[in-house]
């Protein structure tokens, strides 16, 4: 078995068990900071090294960080493409996409040999931000929420703090809950609308349609550096027990491309605010 089958086959065996295991809330503290890797590699890296901060390749933390990998450091695998010609029957070449083993290092394994610091990960707006009126005006502006969003009362009997309306194209919160919690029902029902609106063509049950949209709002608060210490996750493994492969990695995609586009809006939107507040001044 090659190198590249290898990571796959413990890709495979390794998603059914997280989904199964109580390290689902681990993992997905993990994913808020390696939001922008594919999910397949997000995992492999958590895998191997749980701990992990930040990775690259032995030549880009060289060449680009003027960093060296300490001796004796062992590599973390990913899977990198590639891209290969293939002749068909008909003797047409077409090129196709492939994936080999790729080796990359966290930056703990790594020491500086300029004295330059560390290019920063931001993962939390708490410090830039005044604080929750400004994070809340920043998660309802229009480029960050995919759809207006309502903070009223809501009149329910399964006290309902909050949906998301596919036809009405909006979203409704519950007025006078927590600061954190306003947050992160908001994040969450955010989640269904972009789910919605980025794979209109994915036919989501409510369970898996619940699975990722409390999974992203657990990533996105993670990374906003918001406490996430009463989510819960126990029903995730039995709605994963009779789940396939396949299934199950493509829910944890859905949920890494959705976390992904969620914080690169809200960053990109907090980091035009904040420059617009340096031209004034």
């Amino acid at each position: 078995m090659s190198k590249t089958q290898e990571l796959i086959q413990k890709l495979n065996d390794g998603v059914q068990e997280l989904f199964a295991s109580d390290r689902y809330a681990e993992y997905l503290r993990f994913m808020a900071s390696f939001h922008a890797y594919s999910a397949s590699n997000c995992y492999l890296i958590f895998s191997q090294m749980p701990t992990a901060s930040m990775v690259a390749s032995y030549t880009d933390w060289n060449s680009k960080h003027h960093r060296q990998v300490k001796k004796g450091s062992k590599a973390i695998k990913i899977l990198a493409p590639h891209l290969y010609k293939e002749i068909d029957e008909k003797g047409e070449e077409h090129e196709r996409l492939g994936f080999h083993s790729a080796s990359c290092f966290d930056v703990s394994q790594t020491y500086s040999i300029s004295g330059e610091a560390l290019p920063e990960i931001s993962r939390s707006l708490d410090a830039d931000v005044a604080g929750f009126r400004d994070l809340l005006c920043l998660l309802l502006c229009d480029a960050v929420s995919p759809c207006p969003v309502d903070i009223v009362d809501i009149k329910s009997d399964n006290g309902a703090r909050g949906f998301f309306s596919l036809s009405a194209r909006r979203i409704v919160v519950q007025k006078g809950m927590s600061e954190a919690d306003t947050i992160k029902t908001l994040l969450h029902e955010q989640a269904h609308a972009w789910v919605f609106a980025q794979m209109p063509e994915e036919k989501y049950n409510r369970r898996e349609s619940e699975v990722i949209a409390e999974s992203t709002a657990y990533v996105v608060s993670q990374w906003l550096g918001i406490d996430t210490s009463d989510y819960s996750f126990g029903y995730v493994a039995g709605w994963s027990s009779d789940r396939t492969v396949p299934e199950l990695r493509a829910t944890i995609d859905a949920i890494r491309k959705t976390s992904e586009l969620m914080i690169s809006k809200i960053e990109e939107a907090w980091n035009e605010l904040y420059q617009g507040e340096n031209d004034v001044a």
